[in-house]
């Protein structure tokens, strides 16, 4: 009885290899929940990125059709603001 309680050394590393597993897993667990999380905003990230494309594309075209129209109309007020000017 009295040599297990003399040799304390084995059950002391015993205790810290036990103490070293629980701190590795504990952050093993933050790294790992941190790295999910990241792989998530990215991936939030190219979806908002791939809806940005899609708007600008509509954009473009809605700006393409509305310059078409005003093309028309610019030679007519032309015209018109000529003819507001009194001539003297």
């Amino acid at each position: 009885m009295n040599e297990l309680a003399a040799t304390s050394g084995p059950l002391f590393s015993y205790g810290v290899l036990a103490i070293t597993i629980i701190v590795a897993f504990i952050v093993w667990f933050f790294v790992n929940r941190a790295s999910v999380r990241a792989s998530e905003q990215i991936e939030l990230l190219n979806l908002l990125l791939e809806e940005q494309k899609k708007q600008n594309a509509l954009l473009r075209k809605l700006v393409e059709s509305q310059s078409a129209t005003q093309e028309t109309q610019q030679p007519e007020e032309a015209r018109d603001f000529i003819r507001l000017i009194p001539e003297r």
